[in-house]
């Protein structure tokens, strides 16, 4: 009856040694490894958690609405998303060979700057 339990998570392992002592010094490691990192790492890495966590919610809301109401409010979302990618060609690196083949039915900054610059001319 006096007998201890393991669970397989115990903190003392079985020879008795804590380890304490070199679990704080490997989260000091990390730590000053961690503080290495420059801070617009840090910003991007919470604007991604942000806005995964925002799409998550946006998509539960609407997953209750209708089916037709979302299609509508999604394709509208990638519509936009996909013109100004033409338009600035700021696309990914892998979306460069479908860009390149839509683009020349589509305006672009590129286009009418250089339009721009030839009417000053005249």
């Amino acid at each position: 009856m006096g007998e201890k339990v393991s669970y397989g998570c115990d903190l003392v392992p079985p020879s008795g040694h804590r380890p304490l002592p070199l679990m704080l010094l490997l989260a000091a490691s990390a730590l000053s490894r961690v503080k290495e990192i420059p801070p617009e790492v840090w910003k991007y890495v919470a604007i991604t958690v942000v806005a995964i966590i925002a799409l998550v919610l946006i998509v539960r809301k609407l997953a209750g609405t209708n089916k037709i109401w979302l299609t509508i409010i999604a394709g509208v979302v990638i519509s936009i998303v996909g013109f100004q990618c033409v338009y600035e060609r700021n696309e990914p690196k892998f979306l460069t060979p479908i860009v390149d083949k839509i683009a020349p039915f589509f305006p672009s900054k590129i286009d009418y700057n250089a339009t721009q610059k030839k009417d000053v001319k005249m």
